[in-house]
């Protein structure tokens, strides 16, 4: 095992150690073996990083717009030059496969290139006489500055690609708590917003516990939070938080279901499913861990799934000829063996058991196979839970009207998806399921990072989504300019305007 090193918090573009002295191991999810040590800032240290985000902001704010965006165009660059190496790092802190891991690292580029066009998206509106002689300009501002905190799951993306390119480009700043678990790569792509001329403060980075964190919900100097995590505390933020004012955008828990209909093509539809169930080990929140499907091809679909799960070679993360790395760190592991022991319990068959894996060479590994439950039933937690693991619940259904009702019947509705080849159905379930994405034949239906991402129900809780055209509008304000411009000769009239000659009147 190489040397362990202890990691710095970042704020006003210094790399400092913590004062408390406490840190917290981060993983090798393939071995076990601690790779890092990451500083358990104080209370006081977030808010040191807070007050050099607000330091930061008014030259941000005043830089313009098209000035910004030439750090992120070089920002960009240096992902590129960097991408291997943010892959294997990714891949060792996480534990999801290269492939997986190269993924995640590309939807971080794709956020940057889309911020890089917030020139154009911050464009404002304008219209001529409003009223006569009046003229009336709406502009997109930012805000100030913004806390993100992030899961363990997208150690890139979700800190490095949601939060943080187009809060910056628009003019804001930013205070983001890595996750304790995986924070390596944003710590690293940290240094590289730092090489590539990101002024000091703009981008503040800590490590802490929830109890540090809370202080972002109420800090005065804190306009808005970008949070993805479970869906209770993601609903205590959005309460807390916005009855301080402040805007939140939280994307919480999935159930993702799949209905699979009889006309289906089975085992391009099976292939898919395994790709969506067991990629990134079930530890994404656009996982597919439910599939209902019609009674009549249920038994050769559960055939396949299994036959192609069985398939998957098991092995280190950051081994390019594994399929299924392992859980991020042994309290996951042991937590998604839990839920397999209550779907044991629940009744439902087990008919692939991904419990005892063992791989040689990494026997401290985090590794769990992939798992397959037959015949989960109404009311079977399993079936109704997030469980953010490789674990598949199969439900029959009957048609589509009792598959389209078990699916919006659940929670949560971050994702659906249907597997047919009848346009009926497609349209049909696109018009009425609950997801907010949708997918045809699709098993992962995330929009690229031009549209928002559009979690439903308990999926999300706020307003703007994160992305697209919902994130520009997240972390801006719009404020309307009426001008009335008149020739120096003109002498008043001694009138007072009334609604009808002027944009005032009497609201």
């Amino acid at each position: 095992m190489s040397e362990v090193k202890k990691m710095k918090y970042f704020a006003g573009g210094e790399w400092l150690d913590t004062r408390t002295g406490n840190y917290s191991p981060v993983f090798n999810s393939s071995t076990g073996e601690v790779m890092a040590e990451i500083p358990n800032c104080s209370a006081d240290e977030v808010a040191h990083a807070i007050e050099c985000a607000k330091k930061a902001f008014p030259m941000w704010r005043d830089t313009p717009v098209m000035k910004r965006t030439q750090v992120l165009y070089k920002f960009r660059e240096l992902l590129m030059a960097h991408f291997d190496e943010l892959t294997e790092l990714c891949a060792r802190e996480h534990g999801k496969n290269w492939t997986e891991s190269a993924g995640d690292i590309a939807k971080v580029k794709e956020p940057v290139e889309f911020a890089c066009g917030v020139p154009s998206l911050m464009v404002g509106e304008s219209l001529m006489n409003t009223s006569k002689g009046y003229d009336t300009v709406t502009y997109r501002e930012p805000l100030g500055v913004f806390a993100g905190i992030s899961p363990f799951n997208f150690p890139g993306m979700i800190p490095m690609g949601w939060m943080v390119p187009i809060c910056i480009a628009t003019g804001n700043t930013i205070v983001v708590k890595a996750a304790s678990k995986t924070p390596l790569t944003a710590i690293r792509c940290a240094e590289l917003w730092q090489e590539a001329g990101l002024p000091d403060g703009v981008l503040n980075i800590v490590t802490c516990t929830r109890h540090e964190s809370e202080q972002f919900l109420t800090h005065p100097d804190i306009k808005g939070i970008c949070f993805v995590g479970t869906s209770s505390v993601g609903k205590h933020i959005y309460g807390i938080a916005a009855s301080h004012g402040k805007r939140v955008q939280a994307q919480t828990e999935a159930k993702n279901h799949a209905l699979v209909m009889a006309d289906a093509d089975l085992e391009r539809t099976a292939r898919s499913i395994i790709n969506s169930a067991f990629g990134c080990a079930g530890e994404r929140c656009m996982a597919l861990p439910v599939v209902c499907v019609q009674e009549s091809v249920a038994d050769k679909l559960v055939e396949l799934v299994v036959k192609f799960a069985k398939e998957l070679k098991i092995g280190p993360a950051y081994d390019k000829t594994t399929d299924l790395g392992p859980l991020v760190d042994a309290a996951h592991k042991a937590r998604v063996s839990g839920w397999i022991d209550k779907g044991v319990e629940e009744g439902a068959t087990l008919v692939l058991d991904g419990r005892n894996v063992v791989v040689p060479g990494y026997e401290n590994g985090f590794y769990l196979g992939p798992t397959i439950f037959d015949n989960v039933t109404p009311g079977m937690s399993i079936g109704d839970e997030e469980i953010f693991g490789p674990v598949l619940c199969i439900k029959r259904v009957k048609n589509f009207e009792e598959g389209l009702a078990v699916m919006n019947g659940n929670q949560f509705a971050n994702g659906s998806v249907i597997y047919t080849q009848s346009g009926y159905y497609a349209r049909e379930f696109a018009y009425r399921t609950d997801g907010g994405q949708v997918g045809v034949n699709v098993g992962i239906p995330v929009p690229v990072g031009i549209f928002a991402f559009s979690g439903h129900k308990e999926s999300f809780y706020g307003d703007l989504h994160c992305l697209g055209k919902d994130g520009v509008r997240f972390f801006t304000e719009v404020k309307a300019v009426t001008t009335h411009w008149f020739d120096a000769e003109e002498r008043p009239s001694g009138k007072v305007d009334t609604w009808e000659g002027s944009v005032g009147g009497s609201m």
